[in-house]
């Protein structure tokens, strides 16, 4: 692609809707992500009595293993939603504006 083409997209006001909505999307996943994360580890360092917790009498798994399993499920399912927007939704908005780019170039 030329030069011009990448001017004629980064001109097109749909480049900058797409920027907005991936950008907060992305910040908002990543949010998630870091209240997960580091809750667990804030549990961790100050709340080591309640972690240790089994789960039920007599069982070896405790809150924190549970916990933990769960922020390996918890991210797994927010990539999930990141790819399935990112293929869907965010593709299809790329696709348009650079047809829209393909159709001034020539």
């Amino acid at each position: 692609m030329s030069s011009s083409m990448y001017a004629h997209i980064r001109r097109n006001p749909r480049f900058a809707e797409l920027v907005a909505r991936r950008t907060r999307f992305a910040a908002i996943l990543s949010a998630i992500v870091l209240v997960v994360f580091y809750g667990f580890v804030m549990l961790v360092a100050f709340a080591p009595d309640l972690i240790a917790l089994r789960l039920f009498e007599g069982s070896n798994l405790t809150l924190g293993i549970a916990l933990g399993l769960f922020q390996f499920i918890a991210f797994w399912v927010l990539t999930l939603v990141y790819v399935r927007r990112a293929n869907g939704e965010f593709d299809e908005l790329n696709n348009e504006i650079v047809r829209a780019a393909w159709k001034v170039e020539q």
